[in-house]
């Protein structure tokens, strides 16, 4: 059976060069003061490694005293023995403990400082990279750490005191011995290591094969549909059957491998012990060696031979360490946001509302070579509720970006009341702005933690306002816990139009000076669109209000109509004005949605 694959053995590793090491020694800006604890888990580091390198002595000396009919010493050696055991106990359990204790800190403000990280980036570097890769910066990458800061790291330290003590104590045993062991002893445990690193490679292949096709499996029983409507049953048949075929080919491979592996450390590993046995005996029957010192020996080989093996697979771990610490410190070198998380924000000067895009042109930065806003220029007043329409692709949303700051104007100024909006701290301005997307994507928590989201030191008796003024008091009082009802992961278990009225009372609940609402009842059916609507038209009394909209009907009464059509301003004006317009672009879309209807 293949072994299983943890998500760390898949961490790319890192070449140990003297730039790579000092990038991961970054991380111990983030100890704190548990400094203390990783000095005194040395210390104990060093005693553990004595001490294991004085048992084998002692168990060796217990039975020369035989030889030498030294019986008087068996009694004191064999406290020795037990006062050496008791006090390597004692030592691992501290050092363990202070390791622990010690990386658990240090990883947790790591954690803390990458997440804070993340939450400032701008809407620049999320455009190009995947969630699933940054959600694995905080997970696999920093258990990787936890692993080598509590483990790895102390055993190497610890196969290394054994490797180098291990080796001194047989040359003062037996030279002679000392070199055949060495000519042949660390020979077969890296080999050893190299198969057996070749082996788990095989069984990881295998892993990946396995989820293929358990992928297939998947996308076949979730397109079922599709398979039958296609007749193509048999197709997906074959597909699965040459999955599991290649499964079973690299399966026995893997076990013809693993297989020799065993026939290897049969023959080649205990050969060598053997071997290094039999010259012993041969020096004891010469009277070269004590049986008590060839007993010392014959430990001291093992413990040489296990680190030496073992101490290839640590140094991998550590290159894959240096690897996740060199992951997680591009995040935290980006340059993020100028915002403040590490405390409550103040109340911030209300807003008035007045926005105005003077020439603004704009491109992605993954996109340099599509212009995306050209020459924009749009004047709203106070109050003012406006419209803007377009084509898929035009430009629309981008406008919201802009005016939410996720990104900044190339060309041209976005001001607010008069003033350049970047002469506004990130926080002023967006705590004066609410938006209800389409798509709303809630946390996991209750109704009254989603919408206290808009305003998180509210009372209940504020966020049982904002529930009723968003027309979504009568469905959460019919629930049994009421504002308590847990929503679901990304509020799976209410309806779209319910999910929208949360946003919508998150939105009452923030009272901005700007609201934005990107095609709010695109999605929901005509009774929950009126009620939806009804809730808007209230939220928007008073605020500037953008509203992004394909349904042109949920529009009519905008005091602005604003049609964007490849990054350009094309009309301006009311409903009413725009339909009259011969040949426009927004009397088109009316009349192609007429009769789509």
């Amino acid at each position: 059976m293949a072994r299983k694959v943890k998500e760390t053995d898949k961490l790319p590793k890192a070449k140990l060069t003297k730039s790579a090491i000092k990038k991961a020694l970054r991380i111990f800006h983030y100890v704190g003061n548990h400094h203390w604890k990783l000095y005194l888990g040395l210390v104990f580091l060093l005693c553990t490694g004595f001490t294991a390198l004085v048992f084998p002595w002692l168990l060796g000396d217990l039975i020369k005293s035989v030889e030498l009919n030294n019986f008087s010493s068996i009694n004191s050696i064999g406290l020795y023995l037990i006062i050496v055991l008791i006090m390597q106990s004692v030592f691992s359990y501290f050092r363990i403990y202070l390791f622990v204790n010690f990386t658990e800190n240090t990883l947790a403000a790591l954690r803390q400082a990458l997440f804070a990280q993340m939450i400032q980036l701008p809407m620049t570097f999320y455009s190009e990279q995947r969630v699933g890769d940054l959600n694995s910066r905080i997970s696999s990458d920093i258990a990787q750490l936890s692993d080598t800061l509590t483990t790895t790291i102390a055993e190497f330290l610890r196969q290394f005191i054994l490797i180098i003590g291990g080796i001194i104590l047989l040359l003062f045993i037996s030279p002679k011995l000392t070199l055949l062991m060495l000519a042949i002893v660390p020979v077969v445990a890296i080999a050893a290591v190299i198969f057996g690193r070749f082996i788990r490679k095989i069984s990881r292949e295998v892993q990946d094969k396995i989820a293929l096709s358990n992928t297939i499996v998947q996308e076949t029983l979730q397109g079922i549909i599709n398979v039958k409507a296609f007749s193509n049953e048999y197709f997906e048949n074959i597909r699965y059957k040459k999955s599991t075929e290649s499964i079973v080919f690299t399966a026995i491979k893997g076990g013809k491998y693993r297989g020799a592996f065993a026939s290897f450390i049969i023959f080649c590993l205990f050969g060598a012990i053997v071997t290094v046995i039999w010259y012993g005996v041969y020096l004891a029957s010469m009277k070269q060696l004590y049986i008590g010192d060839l007993i010392k020996f014959i430990l001291y080989s093992v413990y040489v031979g296990a680190s030496f093996g073992g101490i290839a697979e640590l140094y991998s771990q550590i290159q894959k360490a240096v690897g996740s610490t060199e992951r997680v410190f591009e995040i935290l070198d980006e340059q993020h946001e100028d915002i403040n998380i590490n405390a409550i924000q103040p109340v911030f000067t209300r807003l008035n509302g007045d926005v105005a895009f003077n020439n603004v042109e704009f491109s992605y930065p993954s996109r340099k070579e599509i212009q995306v806003l050209n020459g924009i220029n749009i004047t709203v007043k106070k109050g003012e509720t406006i419209a803007i329409v377009g084509p898929s692709g035009s430009g629309k949303s981008t406008l919201i970006g802009l005016l939410l700051r996720f990104y900044d104007p190339e060309k041209g100024t976005l001001f607010i009341d008069g003033k350049d909006a970047k002469s506004y701290s990130l926080s002023e301005l967006r705590n004066n702005m609410a938006m209800v997307p389409q798509d709303v994507i809630l946390f996991g928590g209750s109704i009254r933690e989603n919408i206290a989201y808009g305003k998180p030191q509210a009372t209940f008796n504020e966020i049982e306002e904002a529930a009723r003024k968003a027309n979504a008091i009568e469905f959460i009082e019919k629930f049994p816990e009421k504002f308590d009802t847990l929503v679901g992961e990304r509020g799976i278990k209410l309806s779209g139009g319910q999910r929208q009225r949360i946003a919508i009372a998150r939105a009452v609940l923030k009272d901005p000076s700007i609201l934005i609402l990107d095609e709010a009842t695109s999605s929901l059916d005509s009774e929950s669109e009126r009620i939806v609507q009804e809730a808007l038209d209230k939220l928007m009394v008073g605020r500037t209000s953008f509203v992004i909209a394909h349904r042109l009907s949920t529009i009519r009464k905008a005091d602005k109509i604003i049609v964007i059509d490849k990054g350009f301003v094309s009309e301006v004006g009311t409903h009413d004005e725009l339909t009259l317009k011969e040949n426009g672009l927004y009397k088109k879309l009316s009349r192609l949605q007429l009769e789509n209807v």
